[in-house]
């Protein structure tokens, strides 16, 4: 019923099927060299410009989407995977309780930050080590949701009489707690993919992302900002993308959010 919401849901489906398309059929690639278009405009040729060592900026950009999506769809599969698990056994599970939170304290108190410094410095720079560091850590913020809401529902009267009936497990979950949580996930999974892309823009700012041969939007978005001023084309559309992405996915997770909590269709 929300119609912004499944316009910006249709939006950001073409804007990832348009990527891979225009990667797969781009008329340059992207290691291709024009010494002599160095820092073109825009124009019929180079639809995105050039960058300072002849590059097509459109087949960079489209190649950087695709990649820096991927990072994000991964690292948020994992973190949601992880994070539902343990998010549902330290709620659930009274005796795992304190564990947990020592756990959570510990590794919440750090910045997420130093954590990806040290483990991109340790591991060799690619594309399962940059997954690999942001996940780390990255489970945290939904572990603890989901702790919280199986907290609060897991001794409500209904839990209580279907344990008494002698209701399994497996059921339970299911049916009584599963869906307090789908709208929660929905949500955390919007805002994680995003927050992701951010996080590689940040780790290839300070230069401990992807190696150089495989170009990511952080990538772009670094180079470009040097030389903003005199060739804006080199920042403004990979700057367009990450902002169609980022305000796509929270605005749209927000209303399928609303629309999978069973108290709003009461």
């Amino acid at each position: 019923k929300n119609k912004f919401a499944m316009f910006l849901v249709f939006l950001m489906l073409a804007l990832i099927v348009f990527a891979f398309i225009a990667n797969a059929t781009a008329k340059y690639g992207i290691e291709d060299l024009h010494r002599q278009y160095r820092l073109n405009p825009p124009s019929l040729e180079f639809l995105f410009g050039t960058d300072s060592l002849g590059r097509d900026m459109w087949a960079r950009t489209w190649y950087a989407t695709t990649v820096s999506l991927k990072v994000a769809a991964l690292t948020t599969f994992f973190c949601t995977l992880v994070g539902v698990i343990i998010g549902c056994i330290w709620g659930y599970v009274r005796a795992t309780d304190r564990f947990f939170t020592e756990l959570y304290n510990i590794l919440a108190n750090v910045p997420q930050t130093i954590y990806l410094i040290l483990l991109t410095y340790i591991m060799e720079k690619g594309f399962w080590t940059l997954v690999f560091a942001m996940c780390v850590t990255g489970w945290l913020a939904m572990a603890r949701n989901v702790r919280n809401l199986v907290f609060m529902i897991r001794d409500r009267e209904y839990n209580l009489a279907s344990r008494c009936l002698g209701t399994p497990l497996p059921r339970m979950i299911s049916k009584n707690l599963i869906p307090y949580l789908v709208s929660v996930v929905i949500l955390r999974m919007a805002l994680m993919i995003p927050q992701n892309i951010s996080q590689e823009v940040t780790l290839s700012y300070l230069g401990l992302g992807l190696p150089g041969t495989i170009p990511s939007l952080g990538q772009l978005l670094s180079n470009g900002r040097t030389k903003f001023t005199d060739f804006p084309h080199l920042l403004i559309f990979p700057s367009l993308i990450v902002s169609i992405i980022t305000i796509s996915f929270y605005l749209a997770g927000n209303a399928f959010s609303d629309a999978s909590d069973p108290r709003n269709h009461v």
